[in-house]
């Protein structure tokens, strides 16, 4: 190997380890919020994303919303959801994904026969110090709210939420008849190759 050609190998390991720090830095960082339904991985999601807002626009649900400035120049006008007030609709046209211009909200590729995976957006956890039927009385009222099969069942008159199939679209938590509603919205990051089946 000559010296040009150990210099350019150096270069390129160099630049794939300091690619994957600043990506575990902003992925840690991210969260702390909910990316849109088919959001890019996060590094790539703030390169592609230019804050046009059509995404917010789009929503039926008014669900996204534009961080605020006090988060950071980094991100700040970059869209999230609102989960904690209100559940993602997972319209079947994915509007806000059509809105986004730039790709930084893009749907999976899948074969033309293929049901598309739904995005995993959070996670929900059933808090049984407040869930009513942990303590007694019987409620039911999110009993049928959540669209993913499998992941909301039932161990007698309690809700189980099966956590490698709730997709965090938090259709259960708006269900809820209390307030605070009994289930714990969990935000993380959603690495690319995390889509629900």
């Amino acid at each position: 190997m000559d010296r040009r050609a150990f210099f350019q190998q150096a270069l390129r390991k160099t630049g794939r380890q300091v690619v994957k720090q600043v990506d575990a830095r902003v992925s840690q960082r991210a969260s702390r919020w909910i990316r849109p339904p088919h959001a890019l991985d996060e590094l790539e999601f703030l390169l592609a994303c230019t804050r046009c807002n059509a995404c917010v626009e789009a929503c039926p649900e008014q669900l996204i919303f534009p961080l605020p400035s006090r988060l950071g120049a980094q991100v700040v006008a970059t869209p999230a959801l609102d989960l904690l007030h209100k559940a993602c609709a997972l319209c079947e046209d994915w509007p806000c994904v059509a809105a986004c211009e730039p790709g930084a909200l893009r749907l999976p590729e899948v074969e033309e026969e293929a049901a598309r995976p739904l995005p995993r957006l959070a996670r929900l956890e059933i808090d049984p110090a407040s869930c009513l039927p942990y303590s007694g009385p019987e409620c039911g009222a999110c009993s049928g709210s959540c669209p993913v099969p499998g992941a909301l069942g039932w161990m007698g008159p309690r809700p189980q939420i099966d956590a490698g199939r709730c997709i965090g679209c938090a259709q259960c938590r708006s269900a809820c008849i209390l307030d605070p509603p009994a289930m714990r919205l969990v935000t993380r990051p959603a690495p690319a190759g995390t889509e629900a089946e």
